[in-house]
C-alpha cells in the first residue's frame, strides 16, 4: 500500500504507530504565495499554489503516485454532502456520537443508495458487494 498525506508532521507519528515500516509512505508539501487582496479578501483562501515537495519518508513509494488528489476530493465530497464538515455553519455536531453516526449514514449513502455517473450503478454494486441500489428504508433499518 501506498500512502501520501500532506506536510502536517503530526502524520509522521501516526503512520508510524499504525503501520510502522509495512508501508510505502510519501509526503507532498504545498508551496503557496501570499494571498492577494484586502484583509477581508485573503481571511479564508491560500494564495496561489505555486509549487510543490515530494518526498518518500519510508518504503519505496511511486513518485507517479505521490498525490494527495484524491483525499482532497473525497474530502470536498464530505464537506459539500454533510455541512457539518464546513466552517462557520450551525450544523457542527457537539457530541462525538452524532457526528459518528452522521458520518456513517454519509458513507453508507454515498456507497450503496447513490448511483455515481461514471459508474451508472453504486460503488457497492461495481465492487461486487451489493446485487441492488439501496433505499433510504433499507438503510435506516439497519440502525434498529
Amino acid at each position: 500500500m501506498q500512502l501520501t498525506t500532506d506536510g502536517n508532521r503530526t502524520y509522521l507519528a501516526a503512520i508510524d504507530g499504525t503501520f510502522g515500516s509495512e508501508i510505502d509512505y510519501a509526503m507532498l508539501q504545498k508551496i503557496y504565495s501570499n494571498p492577494k487582496g484586502n484583509k477581508e479578501e485573503r481571511r479564508y483562501s491560500p494564495g496561489e499554489c505555486c509549487g510543490t515537495i515530494k518526498g518518500a519518508v519510508c518504503g519505496n513509494p511511486d513518485e507517479k503516485h505521490i498525490s494527495t488528489s484524491f483525499i482532497e476530493r473525497q474530502n470536498l465530497t464530505v464537506r459539500m454532502g454533510m455541512r457539518r464538515f464546513t466552517r462557520l455553519t450551525n450544523g457542527f455536531s457537539k457530541k462525538i456520537e452524532n457526528h459518528i453516526h452522521a458520518l456513517g449514514l454519509h458513507y453508507m449513502y454515498y456507497n450503496f443508495a447513490r448511483i455515481h455517473k461514471t459508474l451508472r450503478v453504486t460503488p457497492a454494486m461495481q465492487t461486487g458487494i451489493a446485487d441492488h441500489v439501496w433505499t433510504l428504508e433499507e438503510i435506516a433499518k439497519l440502525a434498529e
